[in-house]
């Protein structure tokens, strides 16, 4: 089944992409996406920066761990690793995790209309691990706790407002989070090999202190339709995935993107893409590498996932051979670009600028293989809208 003609009002800006939201009506079940041709070509040879790109692309790095931002005095962060960009006036912001323990917390870089830093500074200090995360529609970047019984944190990417933990959510291994403004909920996932699917609908949208935390009930297959269950003890005193009966299991989740009525999210233990859709309450594969057929599975190790305005996916891979893969409408998956140099590494964060023309991400461990050796690049290029 096409996506094509179903996701081509995709938007960028807001609080996410508009798209996917019609995907399973009139259909049993859409197919996962094949290898094919991707639309922008084959990846040329490894620029300076050792990123293959197709033509018309260029990269440049924005910034590296333990090293001052170019035309800031802000050191950034070790091992980068989610990340969301955010308006800011004619310019926009770049919001990146830090995945250590302790200390974690997450930076941002702000950029002028023309791309040029013009600052850097911290957001969220003394966590733990910080993994990925989400945007939500009020402009705060979800900075999530990749640790048993973690936090999330709501933090100002601006960096004038204090971090505030957000205990309503839930203490589970976190991942990421995607706020759905439709169902006015956000949904997460947990990092762990028997984990779980999440949904916290706040008692006042806009405000996340106090509400309900759900866990997906399903039965063991790929597709169907869903149900969801309160999780009687946000706490996590007992584990969130083992207090509700029938909860489903998914193989150690990543993450978690959401665009008109559909929420994507990828699980690395068993190298799935899968689309939930929230209208119709059903869950379906958008990708698998085991179901593969005709040649070797371009996307492995899925990670860190967004949308463009185009519809199509981006997703980044942590270990395979380190690239970003793009699944397009038309159900084709083929590499974006790839780094190379850096097999101990993983991409982390991607994330489009506002109007969807340079896309961010990391190496979180870039070519040391250690956290102090991340960098955050920046791809500019003829992106399709």
């Amino acid at each position: 089944m096409k996506r094509r003609t179903l996701l081509r009002s995709a938007v960028i800006g807001g609080s996410s992409a508009a798209f996917g939201g019609t995907l399973w009506r009139g259909a049993a079940h859409a197919a996962p996406a094949q290898p094919g041709a991707g639309p922008y070509g084959a990846l040329g040879s490894p620029d300076a920066n050792g990123v293959r790109l197709p033509a018309g692309f260029t990269s440049r790095v924005v910034a590296r761990s333990r090293k001052t931002v170019a035309g800031t005095s802000y050191t950034w962060h070790d091992a980068p690793d989610g990340g969301a960009c955010y308006a800011d006036g004619s310019g926009w912001i770049y919001v990146s995790n830090s995945e250590i323990n302790p200390s974690g917390g997450a930076s941002a870089v702000r950029f002028s209309s023309t791309g040029t830093v013009t600052g850097a500074y911290r957001v969220l200090s003394g966590t733990r691990q910080n993994c990925a995360g989400g945007k939500t529609p009020w402009n705060t970047w979800l900075s999530c706790e990749e640790v048993d019984r973690g936090y999330v944190y709501e933090t100002d990417p601006w960096g004038v407002k204090a971090a505030v933990r957000r205990d309503a959510m839930g203490r589970f291994k976190h991942e990421a989070a995607a706020a759905d403004p439709d169902r006015r909920t956000v949904y997460m996932t947990e990092d762990v090999t028997d984990g779980c699917f999440y949904r916290f609908t706040p008692a006042t949208w806009g405000d996340l202190s106090s509400g309900r935390l759900e866990v997906m009930v399903a039965g063991s297959g790929t597709s169907g339709p869903v149900t969801w269950a309160a999780v009687p003890d946000p706490t996590g005193a007992t584990a969130t995935r083992n207090q509700v009966a029938g909860a489903k299991r998914f193989n150690g989740g990543e993450g978690c993107y959401y665009a008109n009525d559909t929420c994507w999210f990828t699980t690395k233990g068993d190298n799935r893409v899968w689309q939930y859709d929230a209208a119709a309450q059903k869950i379906e594969l958008a990708y698998d590498d085991s179901l593969v057929t005709g040649g070797t599975a371009p996307l492995t190790g899925v990670d860190n996932v967004t949308g463009a305005s185009s519809g199509d996916l981006f997703v980044a891979e942590d270990g395979g051979n380190m690239e970003i893969c793009v699944i397009t409408p038309d159900d084709v998956v083929a590499p974006f670009l790839r780094i190379d140099g850096q097999s101990g590494s993983e991409i982390t964060g991607p994330a489009f600028s506002p109007d969807g023309r340079r896309l961010y991400f990391s190496s979180q461990r870039g070519t040391s293989g250690s956290s102090s050796g991340g960098i955050t690049y920046e791809v500019t290029g003829p992106f399709r809208s």
